[in-house]
């Protein structure tokens, strides 16, 4: 036998050999395996509103509470499980990329709606949070004053450190305030002004530059029930009027709840699906170019 086969035999037993060598698997049965193909191996969306990652996180239930770290590597959300007809329970969720596969795993229960400054170093849970430490996320912390006397759901926060966050009240109505970081000292809460609060508002997010924020609200001229809005800063550091995301994204149905995540690539929401007792709302995502284009000249 010629030199060139033995060597063509060689490469074809090691390409063999290759292909029936079984990688390891992680053995914690809690752990759901997801190969990586852009965000938890779902194929990237246009610009039409897709349900996020169908039977891995939406289902036929409750999902929300969207949250990316800053690499894109974890992505948290809550969900409602259902025990029997009469009960259920809200699970804090994490998908992590762990050796280039996604891992689902239980925080929790529910804790809040979660929202990570841009850092990444802080998960901020309305008016309580976590620090990331060398292992982890610590245990839950209060804000403290004032915003602990503060009904908030949702709160976010800009690279600078900026709080925007809403404030619900008993009569089912909203305002968004902020609360900024000067000369390293923690300023009290303000209202953002009547371009954002001209109705039930909440659910704000900050963009990490400051330069729009994105919010639900319930006002004339939507398309139904909430819908997203967003409002540009302007020169002179007002928020300017708000402007309805469009029909695409809102619907006569309940929309809210939207974040544009760290890579800046998409607008990720929520829609309810079911009924107006919300057995079925789902997370929605579509790609995020569109938001340049809303801004006005």
């Amino acid at each position: 036998m010629n030199t060139s086969k033995i060597i063509t035999l060689l490469i074809l037993a090691l390409i063999l050999t290759a292909c029936n060598t079984k990688k390891e698997k992680p053995v914690d049965a809690n752990l759901e395996i997801i190969m990586p193909n852009d965000v938890l191996g779902q194929k990237p969306p246009g610009m039409v509103p897709e349900a996020f990652a169908p039977g891995l996180v939406t289902t036929p239930g409750w999902e929300t509470g969207v949250a990316f770290t800053p690499d894109m590597q974890e992505f948290y959300f809550i969900r409602e499980v259902i025990m029997d007809t009469n009960n259920s329970k809200q699970e804090f969720v994490v998908f992590k990329n762990t050796g280039n596969e996604w891992k689902e795993s239980i925080v929790s229960d529910r804790v809040g709606q979660p929202y990570i400054s841009p850092d990444g170093n802080t998960m901020h849970l309305g008016r309580r949070f976590k620090q990331r430490t060398q292992t982890g996320w610590s245990d839950i912390k209060p804000l403290g004053m004032p915003f602990d006397s503060l009904r908030i759901m949702r709160l976010t926060a800009s690279a600078k450190g900026t709080y925007f966050f809403d404030e619900f009240k008993r009569d089912y109505t909203g305002d968004i305030r902020y609360s900024e970081v000067i000369d390293g000292q923690r300023q009290a809460p303000k209202l953002a002004g009547k371009n954002i609060n001209a109705g039930k508002s909440f659910h704000p997010f900050i963009a990490p530059d400051e330069s729009y924020l994105i919010f639900d609200a319930t006002r004339g001229g939507g398309y139904g029930d909430s819908d997203i809005y967003i409002s540009f800063k302007q020169a002179d550091g007002s928020w300017g009027t708000a402007i309805n995301l469009g029909d695409k994204i809102n619907t006569p149905a309940w929309e809210a709840a939207a974040t544009v995540t760290p890579d800046g690539k998409y607008l990720f929401f929520n829609r309810n699906i079911g009924s107006k007792d919300y057995e079925n709302v789902d997370i929605m995502w579509v790609d995020a170019g569109f938001i340049a284009k809303l801004k006005p000249n």
